[in-house]
């Protein structure tokens, strides 16, 4: 993405993904585990990332509830669990390179893992969570 690009494109919003109105994204990648990031709008809105905060694996994590926190050039801004788990991993790329968030926050640049208690609530939660059409909503209104 150009730095210049200020509209948002379909690209920018994986149809594949579920997403949170603190723009979170999730990815479904086991039947129990999903993982998490922060929305292309999310780290266009915060600039250049210099520092991610993120739990320690094992960790519990209650939905809706900061979990961590990313720390831009302008701001500090708190992490929000899209769903209950307990953390299976974080990616540790970010300790380094926490620009990974900005140069590829669908990718790279995820944050973690969360197991979920069961595959029937991985669904509850998915289904709770806004798909690409209503987050291009969130963000556009």
């Amino acid at each position: 993405m150009s730095p210049d690009q200020n509209r948002i494109t379909v690209s920018d919003i994986p149809p594949d993904l579920h997403y949170t109105a603190e723009h979170e994204w999730v990815r479904r990648t086991a039947d129990d585990t999903v993982r998490v990031g922060i929305t292309d709008f999310a780290q266009s809105a915060l600039g250049d990332v210099v520092f991610v905060q993120l739990p320690a694996v094992g960790d519990e994590v209650t939905a809706g509830e900061s979990f961590g926190e990313v720390e831009s050039t302008k701001s500090v801004s708190d992490l929000y669990a899209p769903v209950s788990g307990k953390v299976a991993a974080v990616n540790s790329d970010l300790e380094g390179t926490p620009q990974l968030v900005n140069s590829d926050p669908y990718g790279d640049g995820w944050l973690l893992d969360l197991q979920v208690e069961s595959p029937a609530a991985v669904e509850a939660a998915l289904a709770a969570l806004l798909d690409a059409e209503a987050y291009r909503g969130t963000i556009t209104e």
